[in-house]
């Protein structure tokens, strides 16, 4: 059985790097800085579904995506989920949250219309990210 991304992840984000577990991808909405993590593992719906190891993998690399978010953009506050209530393949949200933003204190699904990222600003960001991983 092989693993490939979900067409509506593919679709909705930009690849940032490949991590030993996961994918680190890039929502493409520039309102909110936000990470998304996909584990290559076939089949994975919910966190429960990956063996002991990947599981404590996965949160390892939650950990590295919040941080990243944290020393590049400062934020009020680091949301993380992992909901699959469209999309059913495993994968964690880790959205920089800041007390001014659109759709702060609720939920970023559905507070505005997404704003992708611009040719320029997403070359930049997309090198930020990467610069900074370890």
């Amino acid at each position: 059985m092989t693993w490939s991304l979900h067409p509506r992840l593919a679709a909705d984000t930009h690849h940032v790097a490949s991590l030993e577990l996961s994918e680190l991808l890039l929502m493409d909405n520039r309102l909110h800085p936000w990470l998304i993590l996909v584990p290559r593992v076939p089949d994975a719906v919910e966190w429960i579904d990956l063996p002991e190891r990947e599981r404590h993998r996965l949160l390892d690399e939650v950990t590295l995506a919040g941080e990243l978010l944290r020393r590049l953009r400062m934020p009020d506050k680091l949301n993380v989920a992992a909901l699959g209530n469209v999309v059913a393949q495993l994968h964690v949200h880790v959205v920089a949250r800041f007390v001014d933003d659109v759709a702060w204190p609720k939920p970023v699904w559905g507070a505005a219309p997404a704003e992708p990222y611009g040719a320029d600003l997403l070359a930049r960001t997309l090198g930020e990210l990467r610069s900074a991983l370890p």
